[in-house]
């Protein structure tokens, strides 16, 4: 029922009005229009907020790996990179070339990732009411977001290989 008056003002008076109506009828379960649609929506936005979630956790794992595997590379490459370092290379040739290769890899993947997203999206918008599968600002927001990521995660090995004195790299093994 529509009302000008508090609604749960309204919600404790109505039982009283039915009884006094026809007392045989049951009057149980009484919400207002808010608090249906509240709890209608209640488990869409828990299933969200779970989604979220795990995909923030997802990308902090994601480069965690990768600066794992992104520091096993540099390690295995200290005798390269000490090399460089005797031949004249300086610290920040070394570190731009470390970021270079982090920076193509990320660029390939990226491509990879945001066509794979166009296609599952536009398969997936018939579950979608109302929302687009392509979502072009969705899309500039996580390739940023990984972007960020991705340097990151290599410029911390870029800078250690930077950092290895020639000698010591040498030696190194």
């Amino acid at each position: 029922m529509r009302t000008g008056i508090d609604p749960d003002a309204m919600m404790r008076a109505i039982p009283g009005i039915v009884v006094h109506i026809d007392g045989t009828l049951p009057v149980s379960n009484l919400l207002t229009m808010r608090r249906q649609v509240q709890d209608n929506i209640y488990v869409d936005r828990l299933i969200a907020m779970l989604s979220a979630g795990f995909a923030g956790l997802a990308t902090l794992l994601a480069a965690i790996g990768l600066y794992g595997a992104l520091a096993y590379n540099v390690a295995q490459r200290t005798r390269e990179f000490g090399l460089r370092l005797a031949l004249g290379a300086g610290p920040n040739e070394l570190r731009a070339m470390v970021l270079r290769q982090v920076g193509l890899m990320a660029l390939i993947g990226g491509a990879l990732g945001v066509a794979a997203a166009i296609i599952f999206g536009r398969a997936a918008e018939s579950l979608l009411f109302g929302l687009s599968g392509h979502d072009t600002l969705v899309l500039a927001a996580a390739v940023t977001a990984l972007s960020a990521v991705v340097l990151i995660a290599g410029y911390l090995p870029a800078r250690r290989a930077s950092n290895i004195g020639p000698m010591e790299a040498l030696r190194y093994e």
